[in-house]
């Protein structure tokens, strides 16, 4: 069994981040949809300006916004505009087709692509 990658969303813009929250990272109900991801699932997060990585779980946030919300600890390590890295793992023997998502400056997919793990 080996963690492989199942889900990205590539180079999001941090739209918000709320301290006084419980945790989390909120994102976009399309986009995880179209990812492949599911509220509640932990996710890799690597904040592409600061070097920052932290696992969190996925809150949904409103569909169609562009939502990338840090909640809670993970508020202190990336800041409002920055590009992060949203990544899902999935433990398996066999091998599988990735789901990456890129996006642009508002959080609307670009392009969508599929890599065989």
């Amino acid at each position: 069994m080996r963690w492989m990658l199942r889900s990205k969303i590539h180079r999001a813009t941090v739209t918000e981040t709320r301290l006084d929250y419980e945790g989390s990272i909120t994102i976009d109900e399309e986009l995880i949809e179209r990812c492949g991801m599911l509220v509640g699932e932990k996710v890799l997060v690597a904040d592409v300006d600061n070097g920052n990585r932290l696992e969190t779980y996925v809150l949904p946030g409103v569909r169609g916004s562009g939502i990338i919300a840090l909640n809670g600890a993970a508020a202190h390590l990336c800041k409002e505009g920055d590009k992060v890295i949203i990544m899902g793992f999935e433990l398996t023997d066999d091998p599988i087709r990735a789901k990456v998502l890129l996006v642009d400056e508002e959080n609307k997919v670009s392009r969508e692509l599929v890599y065989r793990c």
